[in-house]
């Protein structure tokens, strides 16, 4: 795995969270608030642990010494978590435009770095999964957040064509 691997997985993470973030804009406050739906958590616990585990694996991994913990202060509005996520996309980006492949093959404990950043995408997959379920529920599915549906948007793909199948618009003749 190269760094352009990892730094494409972390596009794709952020390409799916900002789907699930915008299916919260106008979510009633009990679905927002509720807790003990999934685990100890409900739709707002799980996104903000989310985010909480996602800065921990930063600051954990770049040495900073800083290890936030945004699930032990109150729950903040959809609003604020997604302006927290707004502000944290653009760390993340900063901080692996630091990193290169002989980075990725450092270890700690015997996990190779590469696979501690994997994990972060996956552990994401994990809680977006838990939450889009949520928002289903609520009438207000993210929609389809497979990786694939990205790979395929930033292919060009539309309405399930590839860009070579795609009709040219234009006027029949």
């Amino acid at each position: 795995m190269t760094i352009d691997d990892i730094r494409d997985l972390f596009a794709y993470e952020r390409w799916a969270t900002a789907k699930l973030l915008a299916a919260l804009e106008g979510i009633d406050e009990p679905t927002w608030s509720s807790v003990e739906v999934i685990d100890a958590r409900g739709l707002g616990g799980i996104l903000v642990h989310q985010l909480g585990a996602y800065q921990r694996w930063r600051h954990g991994l770049a040495e900073d010494g800083e290890m936030p913990s945004p699930e032990r202060e109150p729950l903040p509005t959809p609003e604020q978590l997604v302006a927290r996520w707004q502000a944290e996309w653009p760390a993340m980006d900063a901080w692996l435009a630091t990193l290169d492949d002989g980075w990725l093959v450092r270890h700690d404990e015997g996990v190779r770095f590469d696979r501690m950043l994997q994990h972060v995408v996956n552990h994401g997959t994990q809680h977006r999964s838990e939450a889009a379920a949520l928002l289903t529920q609520a009438g207000r599915s993210p929609g389809d957040l497979d990786m694939i549906v990205w790979l395929e948007e930033r292919a060009g793909w539309k309405d399930g064509l590839p860009p070579s199948q795609q009709q040219a618009e234009g006027p029949a003749e």
